[in-house]
């Protein structure tokens, strides 16, 4: 065992320290923070519109009326996320160069909507929501970074207009930027002419067709779905935060998928995909953190006889109740522990496998796109998250319960291990 953890130690640890330190991933991460205040507020809205039975309270026509009037919250953000993402994801790169941050984040959102389609019906001058949301995403990711580097490479290079002293520091930022952006833009607008010469007609048309397309159905698959979750525990156990390791590289996909998802659900349509942003965060991360370690809370609730497993559980149920797991993850520990290795690795991937059947099948809803803030409570965020649906309560519930049945007996030899230490120290 310690040999394979140390190999394991020696290949992962140098690759998770490449991806925590990379700048373009980092970006990524900062990005979709900045936008999530926003997301978050719009997904509360989406909830309100939707609350079961309500139309049969209100009747049909003020129910319409009543969505009509909350609409355009989550229209303003949960449709259009993808132009928070851009610019966040535009102004953090900026930042770690050191440079005027806001002006990054400026370029990056006027490069994407140059690319941007604007037509709509034989209509000129109108931007589909479509192209801001997630058929948009990769471009505007994409275009962020690219744009983020050329504003970054002119204003290195010092093409920069020059203002004589005494001017105000606004106005000298402002003209001092305005080379760097015009160059940078003229580069996009430059692409957007070449593009409407091919078949694609459009940039965006083309990463969907090439790039978003093969990577979403990739990353909407059970396979990497499992691989994804797995990785997330590995990096986990040997103390690296795997949440953000994995997710700088999938939250894109899953975000996609979110909104794919989310867009169906408002028209009343099918949901096209099982796997998204709150699979993950709601029936994964969602039920006591990473790991679903509120399971053995309970578990320590039901067996536990050492002192250091009750205080532990004691310490632990509050903050596990809101998904937050660092006093199990460091206290009981899991880190590095071999001990737990096997239901630490086990228990989301036969949770992911049930989930994915449970929803594929039609037993309990897709998650219907509605981001759920993760602090959340199990049950709670379940039935939120699945469009106000009681089996998607239920489904978590039974999965707590599977990953009880995991972790029982190891938790029951590490119980049993500090107990006779305890016992023994005693004497």
């Amino acid at each position: 065992m310690n040999r394979f953890m140390e190999v394991l130690e020696n290949i992962l640890l140098p690759i998770a320290d490449k991806l925590n330190n990379n700048k373009y991933l980092t970006a990524l991460r900062d990005g979709f923070m900045v936008s999530l205040p926003l997301i978050i507020f719009g997904s509360i809205f989406v909830v309100l519109a939707n609350l079961p039975f309500l139309d049969k309270l209100i009747g049909e026509k003020a129910f319409v009326t009543y969505q009509d009037a909350l609409g355009p919250a989550s229209a303003a953000t949960l449709s259009i996320m993808g132009l928070f993402v851009i610019i966040g994801i535009g102004y953090k790169l900026t930042e770690q160069y050191g440079l005027e941050a806001i002006y990054g984040g400026a370029v990056a959102l006027a490069s994407f909507l140059i690319l941007t389609p604007q037509v709509v019906e034989g209509v000129s001058g109108v931007i589909p929501t479509v192209s801001l949301g997630a058929q948009g995403m990769f471009l505007g990711i994409i275009t962020a970074f690219v744009s983020a580097e050329l504003y970054r490479f002119f204003t290195q290079k010092d093409w920069t207009i020059k203002m004589p002293p005494g001017v105000p520091d606004a106005v000298s930022k402002s003209f001092s930027a305005l080379i760097p952006i015009t160059l940078t833009l003229s580069f996009f607008l430059i692409i957007r002419i070449i593009f409407s010469y091919t078949p694609f007609e459009t940039i965006q048309n083309f990463i969907y067709t090439i790039i978003q397309q093969p990577l979403t159905a990739l990353g909407s698959g059970l396979p990497a779905t499992i691989v994804a979750v797995l990785l997330i525990q590995v990096f986990w156990f040997f103390g690296l935060h795997g949440q953000i390791i994995v997710n700088s590289v999938f939250d894109p996909i899953w975000y996609a998928l979110n909104d794919e998802n989310l867009q169906a659900f408002q028209a009343g349509l099918e949901l096209p995909n099982v796997v998204t942003k709150q699979f993950i965060d709601t029936f994964l991360v969602g039920m006591g953190g990473t790991g679903m370690t509120l399971a053995v809370i309970i578990l320590i609730f039901m067996i536990g006889r050492s002192r250091q497993l009750k205080e532990l559980g004691k310490l632990g149920a509050p903050a596990g109740i809101f998904n937050v797991n660092e006093p199990i993850i460091f206290g009981l520990p899991i880190v590095m522990n071999p001990l737990v290795l096997i239901p630490w690795i086990i228990s989301p991937v036969v949770i992911t496998i049930i989930t994915y059947i449970a929803m594929s099948t039609g037993i309990v809803p897709k998650p219907a796109g509605i981001i759920v803030p993760w602090t959340t409570p199990p049950l709670i965020s379940g039935f939120l998250a699945t469009g106000n649906a009681w089996q998607g309560a239920v489904l978590q519930a039974f999965n707590i319960m599977v990953v009880m049945v995991i972790w029982w007996p190891f938790l029951k030899i590490l119980d049993k291990n500090y107990y006779e230490k305890e016992k023994s120290g005693n004497k």
